[in-house]
């Protein structure tokens, strides 16, 4: 059996093609994370993807809200991967709870640039982008998993009666707020953050 060569497609591109659009948008995200979105120009990422001009990446992108969308999706996936797999071996609705919590914290040390690069996109983003870019979408997928996931919960017997839909947004915010704080602060104690939050959102749903 031969290797795949350059000249194979993979998802209607070349394999040539994918790794050079894979390059670029790693690029991307560390040059959002460092430089923040609002400078992020073409220039920078190309030099930090070691391309010899801005045109390669106009080639595979329509343009930075085309690059934008691509590396929100790429953060996405990366976390979602990395979450989920976390979560599998946990049994019990408060044991994968205090997963969620050390899992997403676990992500600033695991992918820092990712996060740092989503949280520019997420501050920095005009409000006619977030459907551009897949923010919505994706909130809105977690949002609903999530408030399905806590009722599941209640009816097991495992969390107390309250509104899920603004349990899962408490638990959004004080993720988001602890991705950004860690972004501001070097010596932020992301794991001890994890179990304070464990502990404080296990009070506040157990039955």
């Amino acid at each position: 059996m031969q290797a795949n060569s350059g000249s194979g497609k993979q998802g209607g591109r070349t394999f040539t093609e994918a790794a050079r659009r894979a390059q670029i948008v790693n690029a991307a995200i560390e040059v959002i994370a460092e430089h923040g979105l609002p400078n992020a120009s073409f220039a920078k990422i190309a030099q930090q993807a070691g391309l010899s001009s801005t045109g390669m990446i106009s080639y595979h992108f329509r343009g930075k809200d085309d690059l934008i969308r691509e590396v929100t999706a790429e953060i996405v996936r990366v976390n979602t991967e990395f979450v989920v797999a976390k979560l599998e071996p946990e049994a019990g609705y408060h044991a994968i709870l205090r997963a969620y919590f050390a899992a997403n914290l676990s992500l600033l040390d695991e992918y820092p640039h990712h996060q740092r690069a989503l949280a520019s996109i997420v501050a920095n983003v005009r409000p006619d982008d977030n459907q551009a870019f897949g923010l919505l979408e994706h909130v809105a997928d977690i949002a609903r998993g999530q408030e399905e996931w806590i009722r599941e919960a209640q009816r097991a017997g495992a969390f107390r009666d309250f509104d899920p839909a603004v349990m899962a947004l408490a638990i959004r915010a004080a993720r988001d707020a602890a991705v950004a704080r860690a972004a501001d602060d070097p010596g932020f104690d992301a794991a001890a953050c994890a179990r304070e939050l464990a502990e404080l959102f296990e009070r506040a749903t157990r039955a």
